[in-house]
């Protein structure tokens, strides 16, 4: 949740390399490590035969898309501030189901064990189902919207 007043911002942007040191310390993760999560996570993502297409019909160059994945996860599994999106407007016209974001999390979970620590693991693949939960549900709702466009192929 955002701060909500200014003090709260000055805290909280006081307070984030201490409390990203404090996330590295446990976890052994660090930019280097989600870059290789980052990356290895989405060349699993474009080989695969179920989310590779939907990605492959969005993403011409991957290189803008892998660095703000980083940026994303350095600020949701570090606390850094670095992204700066919204990712919920970005994924509700997908064409994508239930089984969609158990295969995403299935393929996230496999590169998280093989790419980091294991308390570091834990720690993104907590994150990584809340974020997947909370897109499921807003996809869902604007799938079901009276004015959704239909998505699926």
């Amino acid at each position: 949740m955002p701060p909500t007043s200014s003090n709260e911002l000055r805290v909280t942007t006081t307070l984030r390399p201490e409390m990203t040191a404090a996330i590295m310390a446990d976890t052994g993760l660090d930019e280097s490590v989600l870059r290789d999560l980052v990356h290895g996570f989405y060349a699993k993502i474009r080989r695969d035969p179920v989310l590779g297409p939907i990605f492959a019909d969005r993403i011409a160059d991957w290189e803008p898309h892998l660095e703000r994945m980083v940026a994303f996860w350095s600020s949701v599994a570090l606390m850094t501030g670095r992204y700066h999106g919204r990712p919920v407007p970005a994924h509700t016209p997908l064409p994508v189901r239930a089984a969609h974001f158990d295969r995403w999390l299935t393929l996230f979970r496999e590169t998280a064990r093989e790419t980091c620590t294991s308390a570091g693991a834990v720690h993104v693949i907590e994150r990584a189902e809340r974020i997947a939960r909370s897109l499921r549900i807003a996809v869902e709702e604007a799938q079901a919207a009276p004015d959704a466009v239909p998505t699926l192929r």
